[in-house]
């Protein structure tokens, strides 16, 4: 499982993806609101952990864009803005969830979790051979073929 995160604080930025690399999941990390749109349309990812205040472009407005065309990633907003307007407006742009700082490590990892169980496509609904251009990727024994050969991919 991928996870975009989005902290400007580069000591919570660090924690927060060694914690969730060691809970193995591969963590795309950066402290830039522009960086996190280019990834965000270059790669894919499980779930986005997002900051609100960010230099350049605001969490808020990360949101908007990415829900202009994806309604189904799960977004996490963990931020220091806590007033209930905040939380409000945060909800009503898309966010799955809003953690406020400071918050407790723990509780930030079992919501990740949880949320990537609910909203992760099972395994049963996936096709177990997808054959495309003369290449072929097994999603259930991780293993493709192609022109070079063969290859094991990783989760």
């Amino acid at each position: 499982m991928r996870i975009l995160l989005v902290e400007d604080e580069e000591n919570i930025r660090k924690v927060v993806k060694l914690n969730l690399e060691m809970d193995d999941y591969e963590v795309v990390a950066t402290g830039k609101g522009r960086d996190a749109i280019k990834y965000f349309h270059e790669q894919h990812f499980d779930l986005i952990i997002l900051d609100v205040m960010l230099p350049e472009i605001s969490g808020f407005q990360i949101c908007e864009q990415i829900r202009l065309t994806n309604m189904e990633v799960p977004i996490i907003f963990v931020t220091a803005k806590d007033t209930a307007m905040d939380k409000i407006s945060g909800l009503k742009m898309g966010a799955d969830d809003y953690i406020t700082k400071p918050f407790n490590l723990e509780e930030l990892l079992l919501r990740v979790k949880n949320l990537i169980k609910r909203t992760s496509k099972s395994p049963d609904n996936l096709p177990e051979v997808y054959e495309f251009g003369g290449n072929k990727v097994n999603f259930r024994t991780f293993e493709a073929v192609g022109k070079p050969g063969e290859f094991i991919l990783t989760k």
